[in-house]
């Protein structure tokens, strides 16, 4: 896939969000491995093209939403176009150059490094910085001793901002981990905002956000006279939601992420727009402020169960969790908790796919009785693929790292104690599906002189089809794995404890 041209256009065919804040530059590339990519929705149908990073670049790490939904006018989907021009931008942004201090200098704050050099005056200070554009360096005010100014070289001149640190490093609203995020971060938002003002000032017109499921379009009062207000929370604590209206909370995205109402590319290293608690959809901050406040999900706009955000399916159809877990663990606890290698043997993939299409096709009457399917086997894939297709998987991005975290843990208390810390990281949607599953899971271990499968065996199984690393490195995301099962087994032996 080329870098630039008609390929680097068809966002639609892309997959995956995700990865670390830092160096979230991207490169279009050849095809990676499964999972791996920017987050761009991928067609409905094949080809199928992948976006790793480039080398050193950690960014895009996690597979993108699906947008398996279609039209009122068509019974074809035609997934949007997702604009690759502020992308593009981000790309070419300056790289931050740390200009170093090269003399011991009293009394420097121990919060900084060697990009404070004291007390300089503005003209050494652009002297220091005439080396290349990001160049940048702390000094202390001349005329405020105890103050503290980053300066920044962009666009030729030098930029100066008053500095400031409570536990992390800001200059406005956001707040960075180090100097180098924070300054990665300004360039990048300089550059855009100085290339593309006027392009960003005209990204609400033309939206994509009425073909894409998460609103009821006809509802004119809601659509129309009650705009969303975004209360940004800084410290990114829960914002207390009223009756009706979707609590939007100002998200950082772990990787290339594109606005689903302008399908403009969400640019910077973290704080890059807000994502609706009860949908899960991901917009720009000024985006959000045309939104409707109820963003229940229209089932009018859902047409599949497959590939569809676990939160939008729930609520557009009303339920606790997906019809197709509810059904598949049924069908399989009526006559399937015996079968040897449940859930380890592969059922015909072929059949498979019938199952899938049943459901995205009938829904809740789709017919998976043994008079369809008698092989068991499938109706196990089946589950599987529903979990293993999700956007965002089960134990979603931002809960994976605490539920990795609990697997490290030696002491049994301790390790009880931080899974039920990541629990609570989860949407309701997703906490509720996974405790139907463990206890499910649960069950068949009960049957396991029968069916031969344990708890660990299980957790072989399920680890990577529930859960999926944000971490771009391949090596990384391989060291997960062994921890991955060992979260699946924790649940299933725990479920009554957990849950």
């Amino acid at each position: 896939m080329a870098a630039t041209g008609a390929g680097a256009r068809r966002f639609a065919e892309l997959r995956g969000p995700g990865a670390p804040l830092a160096n979230a530059r991207v490169t279009f590339l050849a095809a990676a491995p499964r999972g791996l990519g920017a987050h761009a929705p991928r067609a409905a149908a094949p080809p199928r093209c992948r976006l790793p990073a480039a080398a050193g670049a950690r960014s895009a790490g996690r597979r993108g939403s699906t947008m398996a939904l279609t039209l009122f006018d068509t019974d074809e989907y035609r997934p949007p176009v997702w604009k690759s021009y502020l992308y593009q931008l981000q790309q070419e942004a300056p790289h931050p150059r740390r200009i170093t201090c090269t003399c011991e200098v009293e009394n420097r704050p121990k919060y900084y490094g060697r990009e404070f050099h004291g007390m300089i005056s503005r003209e050494e200070t652009d002297q220091l910085l005439s080396v290349a554009e990001g160049s940048y360096l702390i000094r202390e005010s001349q005329r405020q001793p105890g103050t503290y100014t980053l300066a920044l070289r962009f666009g030729s001149q030098t930029r100066n901002f008053r500095l400031y640190y409570d536990g992390k490093h800001f200059v406005g609203e956001k707040r960075f981990e180090s100097i180098h995020d924070l300054v990665t971060d300004g360039l990048i938002t300089l550059y855009i905002e100085t290339k593309a003002a006027e392009y960003i000032a005209k990204m609400t017109i033309n939206p994509i956000y009425e073909h894409i499921g998460y609103t009821t379009l006809i509802r004119e009062p809601a659509y129309k006279q009650h705009m969303a207000v975004l209360k940004e929370t800084h410290d990114e604590k829960e914002a207390t939601g009223q009756d009706g209206v979707s609590e939007k909370r100002v998200h950082t995205f772990r990787g290339p992420h594109w606005c689903e109402y302008c399908a403009n590319f969400m640019w910077g290293l973290i704080a890059q727009g807000v994502k609706c608690a009860d949908c899960g959809l991901n917009v720009h901050k000024q985006c959000s402020k045309m939104v409707p406040n109820d963003c229940k999900p229209d089932l009018k706009h859902v047409k599949k169960v497959y590939s569809c955000d676990l939160t939008t399916l729930v609520k557009a159809h009303i339920t606790k969790r997906p019809m197709v877990v509810d059904m598949c663990i049924r069908e399989i606890e009526s006559r399937g908790l015996n079968s040897e290698g449940l859930y380890r043997v592969s059922g015909f993939s072929d059949l498979i796919e019938d199952v899938k299409m049943a459901f995205d096709r009938d829904g809740e009457k789709a017919d998976i009785s043994v008079n369809m399917y008698e092989d068991i086997n499938i109706i196990t894939g089946a589950l599987k693929l529903y979990f293993r297709d999700l956007p965002i998987p089960l134990i979603t991005y931002d809960a994976y790292p605490k539920f990795i975290e609990s697997a490290k843990i030696m002491d049994p208390d301790e390790q009880l104690e931080t899974l039920h810390e990541a629990l609570r990281l989860l949407p309701p949607a997703h906490c509720e599906t996974l405790r139907y599953l463990m206890a499910h899971l649960k069950r068949v271990t009960l049957h396991e002189k029968e069916n031969l499968m344990s708890a660990e065996n299980l957790g072989i199984v399920f680890g990577p089809t529930l859960m999926r690393s944000p971490e771009l490195d391949p090596m990384a995301a391989l060291n997960d794995i062994r921890y991955q099962r060992l979260v699946v087994e924790l649940l299933i032996k725990n479920e009554d404890i957990l849950f």
